[in-house]
């Protein structure tokens, strides 16, 4: 269930090399993840993908092995076996934490037979647009996963259980092609005209042995893995009639809340608001238009900081929103590159984590670094979160006035012992901000927890102390 200033960390990022030892290196680390105010954990997908061992998660080949049969040319995923899958969200819940599994049902890779099937081109902008007769095509759509042989199922797929496919092995040709009889969902986003294919071969959520199938395998998923919560991907390119009842019987069968966030991705607000109606409210979204906004006021310089919350779900539908400030997609050279400048990084997280709305995640790649491209982690990204776990409450006080100097105070509350703080960030030069902290909190001595600032904010007999902030960049001000 999801806490009060609780914190997920998505616990991967793409070039991550844990050497088929994930598992095992977060059941190590669960306790001093709790001790810095994580309560949830986000896990990368565990079961077999196409890429085998150096497989990310998202090429998924068979839901059904997490590690456990010799597949892809190995038993292990990328992250670990089975059973140090399961012995991690033991670990994890044991500390106190949830664990949340990554669910990738959009599409499959890595058949172990092709068929050949009667289908039809449609053009890549525009997937409604059919640009060729009836052909022939071979196509990777049937699995049988021979190194399960039926275990936990005895479901094969094959072309009837998808809608579409890239690529012909018979002219090599890479294209969007349609099988016969087969329409695109219609419940999905409606760029390229219809964005129900996104790759491999695509999932259709209309056919019935389809649904049948992934309700008992979510049954069979929950049971064996004792899973708290989902991080739905790619939801926008699957029908939300079918997660809007999935993630109810999942939660019927769980007998929990089962928290469920979706990654719709998408900068328009009002795509993220009608899928939360579509979905009547079950499932979270992530913040993307946040995140959009983070990225660019990092770019731009002249951006308006007093608008960066502005056409978000952080701020427009608070209960809903998941923020975060950079993903394994966003990261240097993946698919959805927008990388927030590490200069902005104290000041991003300061908003996500330090605020009284919303559901923040922090990335691995900013809390670790990313080894890969030599990016250091994000400094005193450890203090941030540790205090929102220990000074982040109570009544907010909201200082958005100017475009380049923001400002907020949480006053604290009596349950947390020296709890309040302020923030105070910019995108120019050195300013400062006259701000009402709470008259409880009269003479007391502040400093800057993110060491930016060296003086002393002495709070006056009102209530107000005048924070400061040096040139690019973010101080937290904390009781001494």
């Amino acid at each position: 269930m999801r806490r009060i200033n609780g914190i997920i960390m998505q616990y991967f990022e793409w070039y991550l090399d844990c050497k088929q030892n994930l598992w095992n290196d977060i059941t190590k680390n669960a306790e001093h993840l709790a001790d810095i105010g994580v309560t949830a954990l986000w896990l990368p997908p565990a079961y077999k993908g196409i890429g085998g061992k150096d497989e990310v998660g998202y090429g998924v080949y068979d839901l059904y092995d997490l590690g456990e049969f010799d597949q892809k040319g190995t038993i292990k995923t990328k992250y670990g076996s089975k059973d140090e899958y399961i012995n991690c969200i033991r670990a994890l819940n044991q500390a106190g934490i949830e664990a949340y599994a990554d669910i990738v049902l959009n599409h499959k890779m890595g058949a172990d037979m092709l068929q050949t099937i009667p289908a039809t081109k449609v053009d890549w902008g525009n997937h409604n647009l059919q640009i060729s007769s009836q052909e022939t095509v071979k196509v990777a759509t049937k699995f049988t996963f021979p190194g399960r042989k039926g275990k936990y199922s005895d479901f094969d797929w094959n072309w009837t259980h998808f809608d579409g496919i890239d690529y012909d092995d018979n002219t090599k040709e890479h294209a969007i092609f349609k099988f016969k009889n087969k329409e695109w969902n219609a419940a999905v986003d409606e760029e390229f005209g219809n964005y129900d294919y996104l790759m491999g071969a695509d999932i259709d959520f209309k056919n019935p042995e389809v649904i049948e199938e992934l309700n008992k395998w979510g049954k069979w998923y929950i049971e064996t893995t004792g899973i708290d919560g989902v991080r739905l991907d790619a939801v926008k390119h699957i029908s939300a009639d079918f997660y809007r009842n999935w993630i109810q019987k999942m939660r019927d069968i769980s007998k929990d809340e089962l928290f469920a966030v979706g990654e719709y991705w998408s900068g328009d607000i009002s795509k993220l608001h009608r899928y939360i109606t579509e979905t009547e409210g079950k499932i979270s979204l992530f913040d993307v238009p946040l995140h959009y906004n983070l990225y660019n006021a990092s770019k731009d310089l002249n951006y308006d900081l007093s608008k960066i919350l502005e056409h978000t779900l952080v701020k427009e539908n608070p209960s809903k929103a998941v923020t975060f400030v950079d993903n394994h997609d966003t990261q240097p050279g993946q698919s959805l590159q927008s990388f927030v400048e590490s200069w902005f990084k104290q000041t991003a997280y300061a908003i996500i984590l330090l605020r009284n709305e919303g559901y923040p995640c922090v990335f691995y790649g900013d809390y670790f670094g990313i080894e890969h491209d030599k990016i250091p982690h994000v400094k005193y990204i450890k203090t941030i979160m540790e205090l929102r776990k220990e000074k982040a409450y109570g009544m907010q006080h909201d200082y958005f006035d100017n475009a380049n100097y923001i400002g907020w105070t949480l006053e604290g509350d009596e349950e947390h012992i020296s709890s309040g703080l302020a923030v105070i960030a910019t995108n120019r030069g050195y300013g400062e901000k006259r701000m009402y902290i709470g008259e409880k909190h009269a003479g007391e001595k502040f400093i800057d927890a993110l060491c930016n600032c060296q003086e002393e904010v002495v709070i006056d007999e009102k209530g107000y102390g005048n924070f400061k902030v040096n040139e690019k960049s973010a101080s937290i001000w904390v009781s001494s």
